[in-house]
């Protein structure tokens, strides 16, 4: 009976959270200023892969306002594409009909701003980082390679953009969402990007304004 009750009450948090990603309303009503979202009673929120049922992977720092969430989104582009608004630190996947998926993304610090379109050429789970010549000469201290896992600076999945050093990315240090602080790359939390790599086809249009 215990278990049954504690099984009920995770669903029912996985429930409410849910609801705070789809309704901003509801989302906005549960935050505390800088606050990413409040956790149900009972849920404990960690950065870290969770110990146990009753805590929840997330990050408590980032705006309310980069949360995952379908939106209205006029535009010519086809269902499917991929638009980043680098001003507004926003990824958009369009659906169609008007609206588009919208994600919160860090984007490129100042110096390493960039525009253009290109394609999805490449996608990768937990994979390796090799951090290109140029930024090694910029930061001496980095490793020639590190190996895909959560200490890795590409997060979770990578989307590779053409034959560009650029990619899109999950991140280890998810509090910079919603910040110019890459290299150019484009950033997003873990979760998000595992959400939009299982959406994301080859060849997929990307736009990034």
């Amino acid at each position: 009976m215990v278990e049954t009750k504690r099984l009920i009450s995770v669903v029912l948090a996985g429930l409410l959270l849910l609801t705070a990603q789809a309704a901003p309303g509801f989302a906005e009503g549960r935050f505390q200023q800088g606050w990413r979202f409040a956790p149900p009673p009972g849920i404990t929120v960690t950065d870290q892969r969770p110990r146990h049922a009753l805590a929840l992977q997330g990050n408590p720092y980032v705006s309310p306002a980069y949360l995952r969430q379908v939106v209205t989104y006029p535009t010519g582009e086809r269902s499917g594409t991929i638009v980043v608004d680098t001003t507004a630190h926003f990824l958009y996947f369009v659906l169609g009909d008007g609206r588009a998926l919208r994600y919160g993304i860090g984007v490129a610090r100042d110096g390493f701003e960039w525009n253009g379109t290109h394609r999805v050429t490449r996608k990768a789970e937990w994979p390796t980082w090799t951090p290109p010549a140029e930024m090694r000469q910029r930061q001496p201290e980095l490793p020639a390679q590190m190996a895909g896992g959560p200490d890795n600076p590409l997060g979770a999945r990578a989307l590779y953009l053409g034959s560009t050093l650029y990619r899109i990315h999950g991140t280890n240090q998810p509090w910079t969402i919603g910040q110019n602080v890459s290299s150019g790359c484009i950033r997003m939390t873990n979760q998000d990007v595992t959400d939009l790599y299982g959406r994301v086809q080859l060849n997929t249009k990307v736009v990034v304004l």
